[in-house]
């Protein structure tokens, strides 16, 4: 896998693994292509020194090729996407154009050079969530790889046909392609439209944190560096045309890590000196609870109530397990962030 394309490589998880790919393997050369859309930024992945950043759309087809033959690509890592459920229900356009269209367009790209060009050896690896099996209910058992897809929103089921269209090819066409459906990500390098970015900076400035619904939809948290090491075991052991689903392994529910973010920002106005002074709107700048933020709203069209993985395929296959707890990972990604407001607050000021 000496040469690797990585879309959306500038984005939230594939930034993250463009930093944990040069860091494993340092002799790799790493091409992003990236649209550079609003969650796409060129500070994420600046520093990597054998990352080549190139501004450009995955639906550009004869782009893709060129890129393909010219680096002498054998290895496609596809995270570029449309992801936010919020974004995907006031405007499904971009996302059918972005996941499907886009992944299409990739796909057709790889066939041309990679099978009817020379035939070489190579992988398509394709990334996607577990929102395309849809909702459970509190006592059903966890998403496997053969749970049947039922998408609730423009976002996954756009998703969910981009993984079709990755079957399809490997299926029909002989394409070396693998899955990865992945739980809610979290960690450094987040667009602050998220859950956590988004209440952690709500309360650096003391704005409220609004909470959907009653708070207690159900989700699987996966620390992004976790997932990429799933990637990673899968690009090295997973056996073409195969699914795998790489979990977090802790189920909670939005109320308890709600909690756990107000907890943290709490105790890092406590243990981090200066905290007060650079966000004095800060509730916790006042020695008053970050809880007293938190504000229920009216709940997203279609709320899925429950996600869940069942990761056992991936560790057995691919001896992936996740590394972090959750109390873990939650406190390195806070801290990162008051850490790294050069990163963030461009974006809050865009």
């Amino acid at each position: 896998m000496a040469n690797l394309l990585v879309t959306g490589g500038a984005g939230f998880i594939g930034g993250n693994f463009v930093h944990y790919w040069a860091d494993k393997h340092p002799e790799d050369a790493i091409v992003v292509l990236d649209a550079l859309t609003y969650a796409g930024n060129r500070s994420t992945i600046e520093g990597v020194e054998q990352a080549d950043l190139i501004e450009g759309d995955i639906r550009d087809q004869e782009l893709v090729e060129k890129l393909l033959r010219e680096r002498e690509i054998a290895t496609i890592v596809h995270f570029a996407a449309e992801s936010h459920v919020d974004r995907s229900i006031s405007g499904p356009d971009a996302f059918i154009d972005t996941n499907i269209l886009g992944t299409n367009s990739l796909l057709k790209a790889a066939r041309a050079v990679w099978l009817d060009g020379d035939g070489m050896e190579h992988r398509f690896h394709h990334i996607s969530t577990d929102e395309v099996y849809g909702s459970l209910g509190a006592d059903d058992p966890a998403f496997s790889e053969t749970t049947p897809y039922a998408p609730n929103s423009p976002y996954s089921a756009s998703k969910a046909s981009s993984d079709h269209l990755v079957r399809a090819y490997h299926h029909t066409f002989g394409l070396d392609v693998t899955t990865t459906n992945c739980s809610n990500n979290y960690g450094p390098y987040q667009y602050p439209e998220k859950l956590i970015p988004l209440f952690l900076l709500n309360a650096l400035s003391g704005k409220s944190l609004p909470i959907y619904g009653d708070g207690m939809n159900v989700r699987d948290w996966l620390h992004v560096e976790d997932h990429c090491r799933g990637i990673e075991a899968c690009l090295s052991k997973g056996v073409p045309g195969e699914t795998y689903n790489i979990g977090g392994g802790e189920e909670l529910p939005n109320m308890a890590v709600i909690d756990a973010i107000c907890a943290e920002v709490d105790r890092a106005f406590e243990e981090v000196d200066g905290l007060a002074e650079r966000y004095p709107d800060a509730p916790a700048a006042n020695g008053k609870p970050t809880s007293k933020l938190k504000t229920f709203v009216t709940d997203r069209a279609g709320h899925d109530r429950r996600y869940a993985i069942d990761e056992t395929k991936a560790r057995g296959d691919l001896g992936y397990a996740a590394e972090r707890t959750f109390a873990e990972g939650l406190h390195q990604t806070l801290r990162w962030y008051l850490a790294n407001e050069d990163w963030w607050q461009p974006l809050l000021n865009r």
